[in-house]
């Protein structure tokens, strides 16, 4: 077992993921939660945030006034990245068999409550066009996301054991450098720089 400590300073705003309106957010939650159930401290999390909900609007749960990001959200980003390296021969991504398994039962962060820290920033809004072609043709709707300001920080411990290796972690970071974290990661959002220590 091997402990990391991961502190990402944002290059990039980062945008938030989460649907800020309970009941859409204890919906989508509880069909990917065990048994459906999703915990107290998330939905109470949202209540800071009631009154800046607009449907359809994403953001980040805080505590204590405080922008946080859970811990699976960090892990799914590890398994975003995973995926996507998997696709480049001689990775070490390409080369982890069963990659979402491993990650769930052999990578853990730590807290729970993982709190951005702002650095004199302030948050806002990003409001932007999507469109998708359906069977009636082409629609456009409007997504707006809370935003994590350029500068910002977080920092978190990872604990991985067995085929979850430092090289294997720093190639995921890497990559996220590039890509990014959160909503609209294509469009460059979420860029990050990282420090990667081993404890």
């Amino acid at each position: 077992m091997e402990r990391y400590t991961v502190e990402l300073t944002f290059t990039e705003a980062l945008l938030g993921t989460s649907p800020l309106n309970e009941d859409i957010y204890t919906e989508h939650v509880g069909s990917n939660a065990p048994e459906g159930i999703v915990p107290q401290d998330e939905i109470e999390s949202l209540e800071d945030v009631a009154e800046l909900v607009e449907k359809g609007s994403t953001g980040f749960h805080r505590i204590n006034g405080q922008p946080i990001w859970w811990d699976y959200q960090v892990k799914g980003f590890f398994k975003d990245a995973c995926g996507m390296l998997r696709r480049v021969s001689g990775t070490r991504s390409s080369k982890l068999t069963a990659y979402r398994k491993a990650i769930d039962g052999l990578l853990f962060v730590t807290p729970r409550q993982i709190t951005f820290k702002l650095n004199g920033g302030e948050m806002g809004w990003l409001e932007r066009p999507l469109r998708a072609q359906t069977a009636k043709g082409e629609r456009i709707a409007l997504a707006r996301s809370e935003t994590i300001p350029a500068a910002s920080s977080m920092e978190f411990e990872v604990i991985a054991l067995g085929v979850i290796s430092e090289s294997v972690l720093k190639e995921w970071l890497d990559y996220g450098a590039l890509r990014g974290m959160g909503q609209w990661r294509n469009a460059g959002y979420g860029r990050f720089t990282y420090k990667l220590t081993k404890q």
